[in-house]
């Protein structure tokens, strides 16, 4: 079972380029599905979403392309995991109250609501704007290393 689908990943890496790359402005969803090894139908339909959604605005002109609608760090992962794939559940009877005749007495659910809790705080407190700059840190300590050796 994954917890982040394909699709999601993809959407994830896009959002992480554009919040690289959000003070330089609008991106086209080519370049990025390149960057990001993304394909181009896919990425155009998962920019859709993220538009509608209110992730990303369009931009129109021949340096047009899309451009985050907030500022990377008011993003959050969790947000974007759940506009593409829908909620994160660790297990079924924790989406709908009434799924399970046995939730009100069994001793699984407590804990699996307990890591739930801990999953939707930990990917919600994780920002584009930190992924960006991780990633741009990760790139550099890169460089150094090659250069040392």
């Amino acid at each position: 079972m994954d917890i982040v689908r394909r699709n999601t990943d993809y959407a994830l890496r896009m959002m992480v380029n554009l919040a690289r790359n959000y003070e330089k402005g609008p991106e086209s969803t080519r370049s990025v599905a390149i960057d990001e090894d993304v394909p181009y139908q896919l990425a155009c339909k998962l920019m859709q979403r993220l538009s509608k959604a209110g992730f990303v605005e369009s931009c129109m002109g021949a340096k047009g392309g899309y451009r985050l609608s907030r500022t990377p760090s008011e993003i959050n992962i969790l947000e974007i995991i759940e506009t593409i794939q829908g909620p994160v559940s660790v297990n079924r009877c924790l989406l709908n109250l009434g799924s399970c005749k046995r939730q009100g007495d069994c001793p699984i659910s407590s804990r699996l609501k307990g890591l739930q809790e801990h999953l939707n705080e930990y990917l919600s407190g994780i920002n584009l704007g930190e992924l960006a700059q991780n990633l741009v840190t990760e790139k550099v300590k890169k460089k150094k290393k090659r250069k040392v050796n």
